[in-house]
């Protein structure tokens, strides 16, 4: 689904975004209120910004992949990339510095294992030979399918113990062979990808962006994520939602959930304040 304003001429950023749902829900449509928001203060900037966010013509892709148990890894990853290599040739012109990949809990997932896929190295080379785009957005990213930090949440909405079917319907094994050896394939479960080199190599070039919730189910294992990946050098930078905030995919979900105005796109803001800061 793409999200265009002016098709007169080429846009000045494109977002190539990846919608979460455990793998296994979900679709562009579902999202639609949430990226429009998203374009709109891209090109207005938002109440107490000190300046209007520098872009006059954005354009969204939002990836309808194929969902599971329909479609197992990794035929997503498959899907992302031919995706993504569409809006390079096309909106982006082929130029990846102007392209923001993005994308929530399981769509985060798909994105980090995008970009492990492209930034193989020679000897296990990609399938498709794709260029890094300009940065990473990643909100509450589901970056480790199988971890021992996940424990419910007594605020956040996600099931802890749900992940374990959603990830092996995704995985394309049985409930019978559910296991954490099943789920380490580095770009099936990025987070266990130890490599620096290998993360380095997968970095984009204005670096990744991650925003996730204190009190959510996956933050323990994003924070161990991105303190293991910085000291070696990968431009991961993070940010927190805390108290009545810190739930999953609060920047998506505070559309609904939020109570005030300046509440519901508040999480968005920060992520339109990033790219500003880092794409001009």
């Amino acid at each position: 689904m793409w999200i265009t304003y002016d098709n007169s001429r080429p846009p000045d950023i494109v977002v190539f975004f990846v919608h979460g749902g455990g793998f296994v829900l979900g679709s562009s449509h579902f999202y639609l209120e949430f990226l429009l928001a998203w374009a709109t203060l891209l090109i207005d900037g938002s109440p107490g910004d000190e300046k209007a966010a520098s872009f006059s013509n954005p354009a969204i892709f939002s990836l309808d992949y194929t969902l599971a148990p329909d479609a197992q890894f990794p035929a997503q990853i498959d899907e992302a990339a031919h995706a993504y290599a569409h809006v390079l040739s096309t909106a982006a012109q082929g130029d990846p510095s102007r392209v923001v990949v993005a994308g929530d809990s399981a769509g985060g997932t798909i994105v980090l294992s995008l970009l492990l896929q492209m930034s193989q190295t020679p000897s296990s080379p990609s399938p498709m030979a794709l260029p890094l785009p300009g940065l990473a957005v990643l909100i509450s990213p589901w970056v480790s399918l199988s971890s021992h930090r996940y424990r419910r949440s007594a605020n956040d909405y996600i099931d802890a113990e749900s992940l374990v079917d959603y990830a092996a319907l995704y995985a394309g094994r049985a409930p019978s062979q559910k296991n954490k050896a099943s789920m380490i394939d580095a770009i099936l479960s990025p987070g266990h990808c130890n490599e620096a080199k290998w993360w380095r190599r997968a970095c984009p070039y204005r670096g990744i962006f991650v925003t996730y919730g204190e009190e959510e189910v996956f933050a323990p294992e994003i924070r161990a994520w991105a303190d293991r990946l910085q000291p070696d050098g990968v431009d991961v930078q993070t940010s927190v939602d805390s108290g009545g905030l810190g739930v999953h995919a609060w920047p998506v979900a505070s559309l609904f959930l939020a109570r005030t105005n300046a509440q519901r796109f508040e999480g968005l803001r920060r992520i339109v304040g990033e790219i500003k800061r880092r794409i001009n």
